[in-house]
C-alpha cells in the first residue's frame, strides 16, 4: 500500500472534571475489515461506518451507548476511507479509494450524486455548516469544492505538497482546512496545513511545523483556534487568524491518528494508532482520561453530550467508550 496512513505499521505502534483511567466499552464487530471513519448525525441517533471491506453501514445508537444496524450501503468499489451526515437533510456523504465522493439519501441507500474528478484515493469529505458545500481532499494533493445538489465541482482549490488525508470547516463555515503529508519525506516540507478561504474560494494561509505527516485536525470552539495531530508525535494549537502555533504538546506515546472536539465537554478526543483513547480539557498538557482498545484505531468522534467516545479500529470493530469521572 502506498498511503501514508497505512506506513504508519512502519512507526513505533477547562470547565471539566478529573477523569481515571478506564477500560474501553464492548467492541461491535462492524465490518470485514478495518473501520476508517465514524460520523454521527445531527441528532446523534444514528452512527455511520465506512470500512475497508467497500461498504458503509448505519446503525442505531441507543441511549446505553449500544448499536443496533439499520442498514448497509453498496456502491463503491473500493475501501471506504470517509463519511459524513448532511447537517440538515438526511443525506450521508463518502469517499473511497476507487477515486469518487458519493452522497446517499438515507431512506432508501440510494446514490444522489457521484462527484468525479479526483486522479486518486478521495481521502477525506466533508460537509459546509449549512450543507451547500461539499469539500473533499484527496491522495493526488487536490482540495475540491463541490455543489451538493448537483453533483459539480465548483472549485478546485489547489494542490498540497503531499497527499491531503483531511478536511474540515470551521464552526462559522467561512474557513476550511485541510492537512496531510508525505510519510517519505526526510524534510517535512510536505507536511503542511493550509487554511481556504470559503467564500473568496482561495488559499488563506499556509501552517508549517510538523516534522511528519498531519493526520488529523480540528477546529475547537471556534473558527479561531485549530488543533491538529501529526505522526512526529505532537499535538500543536493554531492561531488560524495570525497563522501561527500557540501550544504544542510533545512526545506523545503513539501517533495521534485521528481528533475530534466536543463543544459540550470542552475537550479535545484523541485516537492514537495503537488503540489508545484520550480526553484532554482544552488547553491541558496532559490526558486527563485514557482507556487502551487492543487493535489499532484510525477514527473517533464524541457522543452529542461529550460523555462517550465512539471509536473504529483495524479489527473492523466500532467501540463505544464511556468517559468516567472518578
Amino acid at each position: 500500500m502506498t498511503r501514508a496512513r497505512l506506513a504508519l505499521l512502519c512507526f513505533a505502534v477547562g470547565a471539566f472534571l478529573p477523569f481515571a483511567p478506564a477500560q474501553p466499552g464492548p467492541a461491535t464487530k462492524a465490518h470485514g475489515a478495518l473501520v476508517h471513519a465514524v460520523a454521527l448525525s445531527p441528532d446523534g441517533k444514528t452512527l455511520a461506518t465506512a470500512g475497508f471491506d467497500n461498504v458503509v453501514k448505519l446503525w442505531a445508537v441507543g441511549s446505553d451507548g449500544s448499536l443496533k444496524e439499520i442498514k448497509e450501503i453498496k456502491g463503491h468499489t473500493g475501501p471506504v476511507y470517509a463519511v459524513a451526515f448532511h447537517p440538515k437533510e438526511q443525506v450521508l456523504a463518502t469517499a473511497s479509494l476507487d477515486k469518487t465522493a458519493k452522497t446517499w439519501t438515507l431512506a432508501d441507500g440510494k446514490v444522489a450524486q457521484e462527484f468525479k474528478g479526483h486522479t486518486d484515493i478521495v481521502d477525506t469529505v466533508a460537509f459546509s455548516p449549512d450543507g451547500k458545500v461539499l469539500a473533499t481532499g484527496s491522495a493526488d494533493k487536490s482540495v475540491r469544492l463541490w455543489d451538493p445538489a448537483s453533483g459539480k465541482e465548483t472549485k478546485n482549490l489547489g494542490a498540497h505538497p503531499g497527499s491531503v488525508y483531511t478536511v474540515v470547516f470551521s464552526p462559522d463555515g467561512k474557513l476550511l482546512a485541510s492537512a496531510g503529508g508525505d510519510n517519505s519525506s526526510k524534510t517535512g516540507k510536505e507536511c503542511v496545513i493550509k487554511l481556504w478561504d470559503v467564500a473568496a474560494m482561495k488559499e488563506a494561509k499556509t501552517l508549517t511545523g510538523h516534522d511528519y505527516p498531519v493526520t488529523a485536525i480540528t477546529f475547537a470552539g471556534d473558527a479561531k483556534t485549530l488543533v491538529s495531530g501529526s505522526m512526529d508525535r505532537t499535538l500543536r494549537t493554531w492561531d488560524t487568524a495570525a497563522g501561527k502555533e500557540t501550544k504544542k504538546v510533545e512526545k506523545l506515546e503513539d501517533d495521534p491518528y485521528a481528533l475530534a472536539w466536543s463543544p459540550a465537554a470542552k475537550a479535545l478526543g484523541v485516537c492514537g494508532y495503537s488503540g489508545k483513547l484520550s480526553v484532554w480539557p482544552a488547553g491541558a498538557d496532559k490526558a486527563a482520561f485514557t482507556a487502551a482498545v487492543k487493535s489499532p484505531g484510525y477514527c473517533v468522534i464524541f457522543t452529542p453530550d461529550g460523555k462517550a467516545l465512539i471509536s473504529g479500529h483495524d479489527n473492523g470493530t466500532v467501540v463505544v467508550t464511556k468517559v468516567t469521572a472518578k
